[in-house]
């Protein structure tokens, strides 16, 4: 990694996209402080800020790997872009998911699903999904499996896994990305509904 130390952040991802993965990791190391700081000040949630910070690079590495790069010398600027609309994604999710007319007076905005007790069919359909989710999860192959199960099960941040696991951080986020893409296909394949 010593080598790295000292080029420009485009050569550093020119050597990532050819395969060389520290050179990811110099970026990262480079450029985490500054875009955690920017999405912390944006959204004053730790949490859902680190949410945020791991999805800006998982993004980033995606788009590195599909030769989508598209910083013209300004790789800060580029994953700075990338943080804000995820922000901006975020507050567009929650503001939609909160979002009730009263104008309508035939609606009553206590009449929600999500305000009730759950039916017994609800409840045999959350089993059913998490079932689901259960055997997407364990016929994930060994490396990818762990990851999933750290950071969703056990709710640790990629910087944690990767230390737990004795990997780089950029190797974990690629091991949750090649798990979805396994998911995914594996729920198209047979499928499976994941919501009721």
């Amino acid at each position: 990694m010593q080598k790295n130390i000292e080029l420009a952040d485009d050569l550093l991802v020119t050597a990532y996209a050819a395969g060389d993965n520290e050179a990811f990791d110099t970026l990262l190391n480079r450029h985490q402080a500054n875009i955690f700081a920017y999405i912390q000040h944006l959204v004053k949630d730790p949490d859902l800020a680190n949410d945020i910070f791991q999805e800006t690079f998982v993004k980033a590495i995606m788009a590195i790997k599909q030769g989508r790069y598209t910083g013209d010398g300004r790789f800060a600027a580029w994953l700075a872009r990338i943080a804000h609309n995820l922000v901006f994604d975020s507050y567009r999710q929650d503001k939609s998911a909160t979002l009730v007319s009263t104008d309508n007076e035939e609606v009553n905005v206590l009449n929600r699903k999500d305000l009730s007790e759950g039916t017994i069919e609800d409840a045999i359909i959350d089993t059913q999904i998490m079932d689901d989710v259960r055997d997407l999860v364990s016929a994930l192959p060994d490396d990818q499996r762990a990851v999933v199960e750290m950071r969703y099960y056990e709710d640790l941040s990629f910087k944690e896994i990767a230390e737990r696991t004795g990997v780089s951080i950029n190797t974990a986020l690629g091991r949750m990305r090649y798990a979805i893409l396994n998911m995914r296909r594996r729920v198209k394949e047979r499928s499976i509904v994941l919501a009721r």
